[in-house]
């Protein structure tokens, strides 16, 4: 990708990636991706693993999420950093937002992107 460019709140679909959880694919180089979860209060991420480091920010609220075998509650201004082919999940206690970012981008959301 040669040239940079922007992507507004209202360039990024809404898609419901599982009942209660809604990504928006932001911006998205070669070797990163911008993702916005909103997460309503009771949904859960099942557990599952992927290529792709991953690493978030809680934004708001409040969620429970298990990686590899580490439990742990995060508020807002907490991180987390989830190397590939590990497996982890969450519980969403409250309606959240959290920002993740994967790389490299994950093939199976670049269509939506840009």
């Amino acid at each position: 990708m040669a040239d940079g460019y922007f992507v507004t709140s209202k360039d990024a679909a809404q898609i419901e990636v599982t009942e209660g959880i809604i990504r928006r694919t932001m911006a998205t180089t070669d070797e990163a991706m911008l993702c916005e979860f909103m997460r309503e209060r009771g949904a859960v991420v099942h557990e599952h693993s992927h290529m792709n480091d991953q690493v978030g920010y809680v934004v708001y609220g409040r969620l429970e999420m298990t990686i590899g075998d580490q439990v742990k509650v995060l508020m807002p201004g907490d991180s987390y950093a989830i190397p590939g082919g590990i497996r982890h999940s969450a519980r969403i206690l409250v309606d959240s937002l959290t920002i993740d970012v994967f790389s490299p981008p994950r093939a199976d959301w670049r269509t939506e992107a840009r």
